[in-house]
């Protein structure tokens, strides 16, 4: 079925789409997100359908607060409430156990669920006018760069949704960091994202192991080998070696914080020209999205110190490599 996709910022208008049973896009401050009705399997459906996502990958659910959260799950570790009070709303995604009102469906047959409370005034006044979580990936199709706008969402997803939710640039700009717990109820990040490792572990007071990615039926979102790609061929690692590697080719350069020298500045783009992780995470997929319009042959990115975000951006970097595909 084809919408005549409109674009604007009444909450109300969503709700009502999302009420009948569709998908709407609507901002976080991570990504912009895909987001239907959690309790509704035709309505998730439709999810997995617009983005033409397997249904082995899981989805996010989002609420409005944490007392929300426990409707939908068994059980509340510690160590949760600790991260949720920490970082709640925000770029945090736990992986609890869920009860039987959220379907297998959502959670891709996993006893898990990853949900998580979003900090945007927008959507949060949204969540809070439904009486159902909003199961809600990516707002893009499977695979490709992340939307960090409005503009993005349509770009990708025109015609196939009826009403993107307008709530500005995304202000964190990568997706949320996923943390589970073990069969030894040991602490897990199951995908790098907005928050960072050592702000975790500062919290948890003790060190905590990254999950590897894997091919197929991960138990979370975020795990997939191959994610976050660009259609121009993309290559990571360093600038000079990367070069030398590809003589003969028309490249657009992503730099992390300075131009590389003998090399003409219009091809090329900087992430972050403060030396700032942050500021390098949010302004990645934007990045990613206009290096891909070039019409280049490559796409030469480098990796980010190994810090803070920094790891993350060098997560989606990794997965975003032409050799998965």
């Amino acid at each position: 079925m084809a919408y005549k996709t409109t674009i604007g910022t009444d909450i109300h208008k969503a709700s009502e789409w999302l009420i009948k049973g569709e998908a709407v896009a609507i901002p976080t401050e991570t990504v912009y997100g895909l987001a239907a009705n959690a309790l509704d399997n035709t309505a998730v459906v439709k999810i997995f359908d617009v983005k033409n996502r397997p249904q082995f990958n899981p989805l996010i659910v989002h609420v409005a607060s944490f007392e929300a959260i426990k409707k939908w799950v068994k059980k509340i570790p510690a160590e949760a409430e600790l991260l949720a009070t920490a970082f709640w709303p925000g770029a945090l995604t736990l992986l609890l156990d869920k009860n039987e009102k959220i379907s297998d469906l959502v959670t891709a047959g996993h006893s898990r669920v990853a949900i998580r409370i979003p900090d945007h005034p927008l959507t949060l006044s949204l969540l809070k006018q439904l009486d159902f979580p909003l199961a809600a990936p990516s707002a893009n199709p499977s695979g490709y760069v992340s939307p960090t706008s409005a503009a993005h969402v349509y770009e990708g997803l025109n015609e196939k949704i009826p009403y993107i939710l307008e709530g500005g640039a995304c202000k964190v700009g990568l997706e949320s960091t996923i943390v589970g717990w073990d069969e030894l109820d040991k602490p897990v990040i199951y995908r790098l994202g907005g928050i960072s490792k050592e702000h975790i572990e500062k919290v948890l007071g003790s060190e905590i192991k990254i999950a590897a990615s894997i091919k197929q039926n991960p138990a979370t979102p975020g795990m997939l080998k191959s994610h976050y790609a660009t259609v121009t061929p993309l290559h990571a690692g360093g600038i000079p070696e990367l070069l030398k590697k590809f003589p003969d080719k028309k490249a657009i350069i992503i730099n992390y914080n300075h131009y590389h020298p003998h090399y003409p500045t219009e091809l090329q783009y900087i992430l972050t020209p403060n030396n700032d992780t942050n500021e390098a995470a949010s302004n990645l997929f934007k990045i990613l999205r206009e290096a891909d319009q070039r019409n280049a042959e490559l796409i030469l990115a480098e990796y980010a110190p190994a810090e803070g975000l920094g790891l993350a951006i060098n997560d989606r970097l990794y997965r975003a490599q032409h050799e998965w595909k």
